[in-house]
């Protein structure tokens, strides 16, 4: 059986590689999506890659991932450091969901230390930049090995 994953991209993440280059690289979000798309044929997996800048669409694309995906790749953007609702969506979905940032969350400003997703997530990868991806994707398919 083929196993599907989920990649998941909140907001802002479509300007890639013009938004702060300087923070978060040139590579485009079109460039991550044909990394992962490589990656998944690689690891004999499929996978779903959608980005939104709308919480809510992001909630939805959760709840639909059960019975669907296997696991996801949460790149929350900013809803990290606010988002309840994803918290409890992740929290409700019962599938393991890695937390995924292209920078270090944690050496930047002081509001970007907090995430809500971290709790409810099976582990956090952030600082790699776009080689974070593919991290995520070894990491998720290892997890999802070991939870056989």
């Amino acid at each position: 059986m083929t196993r599907s994953i989920l990649i998941l991209n909140g907001p802002n993440l479509n300007l890639l590689g013009t938004r702060q280059p300087e923070v978060y690289g040139p590579t485009t979000l079109q460039d991550i999506q044909d990394m992962c798309s490589a990656k998944a044929a690689q690891l004999g997996i499929s996978m779903v890659f959608r980005q939104s800048n709308h919480e809510g669409e992001l909630v939805d694309a959760l709840h639909a991932a059960r019975g669907t995906h296997a696991g996801v790749i949460l790149n929350a953007g900013a809803y990290t450091h606010t988002s309840v609702a994803l918290m409890d969506a992740i929290s409700s979905i019962m599938l393991p969901v890695i937390e995924l940032h292209l920078s270090n969350i944690h050496a930047r400003e002081a509001f970007r230390h907090k995430s809500y997703i971290a709790p409810v997530a099976i582990g956090q990868i952030c600082g790699f930049g776009a080689a974070g991806y593919p991290l995520a994707m070894d990491a998720l398919v290892s997890y999802l090995g070991d939870a056989e």
